[in-house]
């Protein structure tokens, strides 16, 4: 009943950039946060950025200064711009949505979308 559908993944050169989206469908009546999460092979998942529903943020120390995270509160989006993207930036980028309220509930849950692949190669 809840989906985080993302795009804007793709191949660029260093130095290039790229804007991800991601939507969360459903009958939701707010959600406390919302943020982006990467793999690399070989690594753990890790913290990119996050940013609630008053637009407080979040970020990971090796993209502070290059990206930037913001949201749409109406649609319940989430947009992460890269910008200066480095060959380590290279990972699946995963979106994620904490403290989904549904309609009916007093209950809130997390969901995470399906990964998109961000390549920064030469």
């Amino acid at each position: 009943q809840v989906q985080l559908v993302e795009s804007g993944g793709g191949f660029v050169q260093p130095g290039g950039s790229l804007r991800l989206s991601c939507a969360a469908s459903g009958i939701i009546l707010d959600i406390n946060a919302m943020g982006w999460y990467r793999q690399a092979p070989g690594k753990e998942r890790e913290l990119v950025a996050t940013i609630t529903s008053r637009s407080t943020t979040n970020y990971a120390d090796s993209v502070k200064g290059r990206f930037t995270i913001s949201r749409d509160n109406v649609k319940n989006t989430v947009y992460l711009q890269m910008n200066s993207l480095k060959p380590d930036d290279t990972a699946v980028y995963y979106c994620n949505a904490a403290g989904v309220r549904l309609a009916n509930s007093v209950l809130r849950r997390t969901y995470w979308g399906q990964g998109t692949q961000v390549t920064v190669s030469s």
